[in-house]
């Protein structure tokens, strides 16, 4: 029961499942195949599939796979220089290069003598050849041939109707020195963290595209190191100049901010409040809204752009390393999905209109739209409709008066907490309905190629995805408290009659705020995912696999324990993704709210490399080999987001943070010759007549006079409770400093865009040199070929003549030829 069976007996490449025997599999190109394994229950066979060579060098031939014909004689790149500073970080050599390199060619059945063959029953490694078995399942018919149905093709189909029930490749036996055991002592193992990645070894073993995954994953976490350490710094400047912070210590102060009076914050059940109660949460809003703070915000933009243009460049040496480089234009027209060859064939397309019907649902897509838009709404208003019923419960609540907890828990805190959770649970709701609504949008289609099936689906999910997971972020940064009115013209969300009267900000603002909800959507979408990833696929695999931990090794045979492990879908690499690119969102559109935002991606992608490493090495069936020279439509969502953070973190330290208002008052408004920030909390407030206040909105009792946050003329002037002329000028100031802001950034990324090469010099100079070699190569072979062929037909003619009559003409033919 393993899967390099020795003695002369034959691999197994594949593995088939059913409840029943079904004769269907006879017209399989295979045919050899191992006998019927029947399970303990009698009820579940196991049908064992080999590929004979002929079979594995037809398919190699047609999927043009790439095999070595010499071993590179091309010289290797020197050594870094103090590259002994990473010995701590690196694996064996035999571990990280698990083969020598080779020079390659697609696989030419004709040209089998120019080939390494040294063992045909392991020329092609086991990855390769379930790639091909897969390939061949996934076309082969099963009707009778006297009733030719041409939709009953492939074993994807006999999947999904209950023939079978599983169809898998095996993982390698569990031998000392076997590829699976290297992975999991080098790679799977937690304790390994700090180590590299055995990325070839990765590759040869589950295949490319899955390898290019970790590689990606594991770059990504290597450049998150220097953002969180920039952060960090950041941070720790927003600690250490608290002291030095005027504005808080202004409304700590009992004198000043104790004897200012704001006005309500909801209608009726809102009391007045004294300035001095928001001390605490002035101190923590300085901590990320500093001068380190527009740094920072301007370092991430650079940073991203850095991490993207280093990526081309280490992916680009992936595809030379990995005979990626001609794949796509090879082999992408091979790669045509069965689903498309029999429903599209012989189609055409509407001559008046020229589009394919299958081709867009824009209504039906603008429908989900508008009910996430929806669902946001009914989040909001929720937030509005509990705020005050908090606030009323809560001003005489018994908690209030618990020293250290009760100045805590505040109807800001309270509605803050509630709206996360309800937005959490229609985040996974959503997410279950789009997931199966964008694969039936994209079967509908009918994409040509995996590749143009993937990224029609990439699209179609991270577009749901991405206003599902930042909606309430965005609506924070940019929507709350910017419509709020003022005491006596209070705006209302549905207009007066709905009551839910606009949200404002918590006492310490808007930016404090926004790095609440992002740390609370971020670090607990990060900690349910880890304890998903690694606890669920170890108890249902604990679970099925219950009736086969009684029996021996020997009884419990390797197709039956890796059919007791999850099944790792056609998507599953999907979701790894969207979680990862979902993460960079997080700590690129909104970074400049949450400094540490980036160290914690670093903490959660440290755990998640080694989590998905383990997952994929014991909990998961081995998954069919798949080619990939990069991360497919990813990288192109990766871009859109760069950019537009750029854009979104200029606009919140514009608008949400009070960076702006305080440099306009420093440079404008201060009073005195000596620029200072004294009188900075006074100046921001403006008052009015709480006598003017319509009985809806007064509260039960109150003091006088009466603030609120914002630049309008006071009571008595002839522009009362208008905007004054400081309003304008921080507005102006704001539109410049995005302006600014954005050129400056902007002109920065598109100038490290083109100072660094997507492609190194050097990996250029060796593609080219090997395809010199390759075509110098083949050339000699053809022509030694062709030297041989002359020369056994040079003999067979000589033979030939001897046995015959000499005759002149004969001999005259004979030498023309020659």
């Amino acid at each position: 029961d393993s899967v390099y069976f020795r003695d002369g007996v034959r691999r197994i490449d594949f593995v088939l499942l059913f409840c029943a025997f079904d004769n269907h599999i006879q017209h399989f190109p295979t045919q050899k195949y191992l006998p019927l394994q029947e399970s303990d229950d009698r009820k579940t066979y196991y049908l064992k599939i080999h590929a004979p060579w002929e079979v594995l060098a037809t398919y190699a031939d047609v999927l043009k796979i790439k095999v070595p014909f010499k071993a590179s004689d091309i010289p290797k790149a020197r050594e870094v220089p103090l590259e002994w500073l990473t010995h701590p970080f690196r694996l064996p050599d035999n571990i990280m290069r698990p083969e020598p390199d080779y020079f390659t060619a697609p696989f030419d059945k004709s040209k089998v003598d120019f080939f390494l063959i040294d063992d045909k029953d392991t020329f092609f490694p086991p990855s390769t050849r379930n790639r091909i078995v897969y390939y061949i399942l996934t076309r082969c018919p099963y009707y009778k041939e006297d009733r030719k149905e041409k939709d009953k093709t492939g074993i994807n189909r006999l999947l999904n109707n209950g023939t079978y029930t599983s169809a898998y490749p095996l993982h390698d036996v569990s031998e000392i020195y076997s590829e699976r055991y290297h992975l999991y002592r080098y790679w799977a193992r937690f304790l390994c963290f700090y180590k590299e990645q055995p990325l070839n070894l990765i590759k040869k073993y589950y295949g490319e595209k899955i390898g290019i995954y970790f590689a990606w994953l594991g770059f990504y976490t290597e450049m998150l190191f220097f953002a969180a350490v920039m952060g960090v710094i950041c941070f720790v400047y927003g600690v250490l100049s608290y002291e030095d912070n005027i504005t808080s210590k202004e409304i700590c102060d009992p004198q000043i901010g104790g004897g200012i009076v704001m006005c309500p914050l909801c209608d009726k059940k809102c009391s007045y409040w004294k300035l001095n109660s928001t001390c605490l949460s002035s101190w923590q809003s300085h901590l990320f809204d500093n001068e380190g703070t527009v740094f920072f915000a301007i370092f991430m933009g650079i940073w991203v752009t850095l991490f993207l243009e280093f990526w081309k460049r280490r992916q680009a040496r992936l595809e030379y390393e990995w005979d990626l480089v001609d794949f796509e234009e090879e082999q992408q027209q091979l790669q045509i999905r069965p689903e498309y060859e029999l429903k599209c064939t012989g189609r055409r397309l509407n001559r008046i209109t020229q589009i394919n019907r299958f081709k867009s649902f824009p209504l039906f897509v603008f429908c989900q739209t508008c009910l996430i838009v929806a669902c946001i709404m009914g989040v909001i208003a929720y937030r509005l409709a509990v705020y005050a019923a908090f606030a009323s419960v809560m001003k005489d609540s018994p908690t209030s008066k618990i020293q250290l907890v009760g100045s805590l828990i505040t109807p800001q805190l309270a509605t803050s907490v509630t709206a996360s959770c309800i937005n959490f649970v229609i985040i996974l709701i959503l997410n279950f309905l789009y997931e199966h609504v964008a694969i039936w949008i994209t079967d509908m289609e009918i994409p040509k190629t995996h590749l143009e099936y993937e990224n029609k689906l990439t699209m179609k999910m991270f577009m749901f995805q991405f206003v599902n997971y930042y909606s309430s972020c965005f609506y924070v940064a940019f929507f709350k408290g910017k419509f709020v009115g003022y005491p006596g013209n209070y705006t209302y969300m549905f207009g007066k009659w709905s009551k839910l009267r606009n949200e404002e900000c918590a006492p310490g603002g808007c930016l404090i705020e926004l790095t609440t909800q992002l740390l609370i959507v971020m670090a607990g979408k990060q900690m349910v995912g880890n304890v998903q990833e690694a606890l669920l696929p170890l108890l249902r695999n604990w679970w099925g696999s219950r009736k086969g931990r009684s029996h021996p090794e020997s009884a419990y045979s390797r197709w039956e324990q890796d059919h007791d492990l999850q099944n790792f879908s056609q998507f599953g690499l999907f979701y790894e993704y969207l979680e990862m690119v979902i993460q960079f969102g997080f700590i690129t559109l909104f970074v400049a709210s949450f400094p540490l935002a980036p160290l914690l991606a670093l903490f959660n992608n440290i755990l998640e490399v080694r989590v998905d490493a383990w997952k994929f090495t014991t909990q998961f069936r081995r998954p069919v080999a798949a080619k990939a020279r990069n991360i497919g439509a990813w990288e192109e969502i990766l871009n859109v987001v760069a950019i537009l953070s750029v854009v979104t973190n200029a606009f919140i330290m514009a608008f949400t943070s009070d960076m702006i208002p305080r440099l306009v008052y420093l440079y404008a408004y201060h009073p005195g010759s000596e620029a200072t920030m004294r009188g900075y909390i006074t100046n921001s407030l403006s008052f009015y007549n709480i006598s003017q206040i319509p009985e809806s909105n007064l509260p039960e009792a109150g003091e006088n006079p009466s603030c609120y946050r914002d630049y309008r003329y006071p009571p008595g002037h002839e522009k009362q409770y208008t905007h004054n002329m400081q309003f304008w000028h921080i507005l102006a100031a704001k539109l410049a400093f995005i302006i600014i802001m954005e050129h400056v950034v902007f002109v920065v990324k598109f100038f490290v865009a083109w100072l660094i090469p997507d492609v190194p010099t050097e990996v250029k100079a060796r593609i080219k040199r090997e395809r010199f070699l390759v075509q110098e190569y083949l050339h000699n072979y053809e022509v030694e070929k062709l030297k041989m062929q002359l020369s056994q037909s040079f003999c067979l003619s000589t033979e030939t003549a001897s046995l015959l009559p000499s005759s002149p003409s004969k001999h005259q033919v004979l030498s023309e030829c020659i």
